[in-house]
């Protein structure tokens, strides 16, 4: 009895010091404590990033049916920036935490400039096309014209305020490589709680304020995160993170640039080949109608809002991988990775089993319609049953990513998600008749052999002799 509470005492301390942040040297010491301390934030900080998400599709769907149908429509494609975004935070992190591995803050903090530069280029670009064609793309995705009427100012929006996605994603990749997790955190929590005070303002209005629809989701959406970037940049140029950009940081730095631009191609190519199944897939769910895209997409954000996390977890040990790596240290890599995995798996495990049981009930709280909670239902029912196979896929894609390679996940996700589970998806719903429950086994099945492909080649250990 007194072990144990002398160990949770141990830990609530570990757990206020993740909170509070400041600089740890992760490449020495205890390395539960190193994973503790870098996997707290990072997981409250994903799991604020699937509250976004949550909290959007909780008031869209008090709107309609076609909104809810909206989101899922503009998210499918926007999976093309979150790619971009993606790949380039996994350069980002990669890099900078190889040169903190190296003792060498000043030359992460111009590695971090060069990740900023590239991101705002792209989404300068992004944004404004989108915004043009809002309501051609939601026609190309398969929306009815009622649908187009009432959505494209939301995906307008959504296109428009891409810079500060891409920006708050980038920024605190930045930050975990340099193993300052909890300022991320901080960032995406200050981000969060403005989304979640001004959706209902604006999506139903109030007082001055008109009622904007979907609208206003986006529109709230895009000031939250706006102003969560402008948190980040605060702390990069104040100084109390272990990168601190100054005016020589603010410089073109063409070698780096390169170097950067080789590893995030990698790394945007693994991401958006997912997101290019991804769009398919919503493709598919759209021959069965609104309320069956409805109910996959409102599965598809509480299974995100459970992801996050464990992807918290996953970020952690890259962040590890990268650091140890960079202090010539592989065998403490990986050994965070497996050490990472099975924590993973523990909690992806507990929350399919509660899935299993509860998914009506999970799906009823979103919307009273019974033809969208019984395809949410099966959605979330089905998928959860890959969760475990889900936790060593996702620890395991990012040890390979925070090693800085990033070819071999993209290679991986070729395989898995373009050569087997798109037409795996579309021969169990369309030619076999399975109807939607087709396409959420092949998302099941997917990422199960995504996971076991995954442990098979990083047991080869390539991935230690990756330069970045």
């Amino acid at each position: 009895m007194t072990s144990l509470y002398y160990s949770l005492r141990k830990y609530l301390r570990y757990f206020l010091e993740a909170l509070k942040g400041g600089e740890q040297d992760f490449t020495e010491g205890n390395l539960n404590k190193a994973i503790f301390l870098l996997s707290i934030p990072m997981i409250i900080e994903m799991s604020m990033e699937s509250i976004f998400a949550v909290v959007d599709v909780f008031f869209v769907s008090k709107v309609s049916v076609n909104a809810v149908a909206t989101v899922g429509l503009t998210e499918s494609v926007m999976m093309i920036v979150y790619s971009v975004a993606v790949g380039l935070s996994m350069a980002a992190t990669a890099t900078v935490a190889r040169r903190i591995g190296e003792k060498n803050p000043q030359a992460a903090s111009v590695a971090a400039v060069q990740a900023v530069i590239l991101g705002l280029s792209f989404a300068l670009v992004i944004g404004l096309a989108g915004a043009f064609y809002a309501r051609e793309i939601l026609q190309i995705m398969g929306g009815s014209p009622e649908l187009i009427a009432e959505g494209y100012g939301y995906t307008r929006w959504i296109f428009l305020g891409n810079v500060s996605l891409m920006l708050i994603f980038l920024i605190n990749a930045i930050f975990r490589g340099a193993g300052d997790a909890s300022i991320a955190m901080w960032a995406l929590l200050l981000a969060n709680s403005i989304n979640c005070v001004l959706d209902p303002l604006f999506i139903f209005g109030f007082g001055p304020i008109p009622a904007m629809g979907v609208e206003g989701a986006a529109i709230a959406t895009t000031t939250g995160r706006s102003i969560g970037v402008v948190f980040q940049v605060y702390h990069l140029f104040r100084g109390n993170s272990r990168i601190k950009i100054t005016v020589k940081s603010l410089v073109v730095k063409w070698d780096i640039l390169k170097n950067m631009v080789k590893v995030s191609i990698g790394g945007v190519g693994q991401f958006l080949i997912e997101s290019a199944s991804w769009i398919f897939l919503m493709r598919v769910m759209s021959l069965f109608g609104e309320s069956a895209l409805a109910g996959y997409t409102i599965s598809f954000r509480v299974l995100v809002f459970t992801l996050m996390p464990s992807w918290g977890l996953a970020n952690a040990a890259g962040t590890l991988v990268g650091q140890n790596l960079g202090a010539l240290k592989p065998d403490r890599a990986e050994t965070s990775v497996w050490r990472t995995a099975l924590i993973n798996v523990i909690f992806l495990g507990i929350v399919g089993a509660v899935f299993l049981i509860f998914a009506e009930e999970v799906i009823a709280v979103f919307t009273p319609d019974e033809a969208v909670v019984s395809f949410g239902t099966q959605s979330l029912q089905i998928i959860c049953l890959g969760y475990v196979f889900f936790a060593y896929g996702m620890v395991l894609i990012q040890a390979f990513n925070g090693a800085g390679d990033t070819k071999t996940p993209s290679v991986i996700n070729i395989f898995v998600f373009w050569i087997f589970q798109i037409p795996f998806a579309y021969w169990l719903a369309v030619t076999m008749e399975w109807g939607p429950s087709g396409v959420f086994w092949a998302i099941a099945v997917a990422h199960s052999l995504l996971a076991i492909i995954g442990v098979i080649i990083f047991r080869r250990g390539r991935w230690k002799t990756v330069q970045v």
